[in-house]
């Protein structure tokens, strides 16, 4: 697992699911889609990566296209970096 997406797993795991299994949150996993991450969840850990790596997500990238799994997220994250 890339550095980011193990950032945001730990984030996630320790926001949204106290006590779960941190090997069943995987690179894949939907966390929209699969009912992990909620309206409110999903505003939430846009400001976590917002002042987690300075970056700005747009609205428009806030839902399933960019934020559905952590490898999706990464891949975000990666293509908004500071070069």
């Amino acid at each position: 697992m890339d550095p980011i997406s193990s950032i945001v797993k730990t984030y996630i795991l320790a926001e949204f699911l106290p006590g779960a299994d941190a090997g069943e949150l995987t690179e894949s996993t939907p966390l929209i889609t699969g009912g992990i991450l909620d309206s409110i969840a999903i505003l939430q850990l846009v400001a976590f990566l917002e002042e987690q790596y300075g970056i700005v997500v747009e609205p428009h990238e806030a839902g399933i296209d960019y934020l559905d799994t952590l490898a999706q997220i990464a891949q975000l994250v990666r293509s908004k970096a500071p070069r």
